[in-house]
């Protein structure tokens, strides 16, 4: 009976150990990350500290898989970081629901939808200009936070 009971507690030991680092990673403070870890979310730096634990911890994800990314992908996630660290709350929120439409799309409506862009892409800038002039200015935030 001992045995058994001593196995459970080891099986459920192991169990939360993950999830208990996992959320230790994520109240990790900007002072507290190593160099490597800064040099790769250098973008964030300013509001770090402010993230929610679900952000750092898929910000600490990234940082840990980019040594072992090509240069190419390396240099994907830099642009990415340093956009994303340059939007509003309001864009990133904007961007969050694109991307779950994106996700939600069919594969062939995806790649409908990236034909599109690389066709817009290819477009004089003159003619981008125009569409975006026939598409409505997004709202803009008030300071109350509403």
């Amino acid at each position: 009976m001992a045995k058994k009971l001593i196995q459970a507690l080891m099986l459920a030991s192991a169990m939360w150990t993950p999830l208990a680092q996992a959320a230790a990673t994520a109240d990790v403070n900007w002072a507290q990350l190593s160099g490597g870890q800064k040099k790769v979310l250098a973008p964030l730096a300013t509001e770090w500290d402010a993230l929610r634990p679900w952000q750092r911890e898929k910000m600490l994800d990234i940082a840990r898989d980019y040594p072992r990314m090509n240069p190419q992908q390396q240099e994907r996630v830099k642009l990415r970081l340093e956009n994303w660290s340059r939007m509003t709350p309001y864009e990133r929120e904007n961007a969050r629901k694109k991307y779950q439409q994106f996700n939600a799309m069919t594969p062939d409506g995806q790649n409908e939808l990236r034909s599109k862009w690389r066709e817009y892409q290819q477009l004089p800038e003159s003619e981008r200009e125009k569409l975006r002039g026939n598409r409505p200015e997004p709202a803009p935030e008030d300071d109350l936070g509403n």
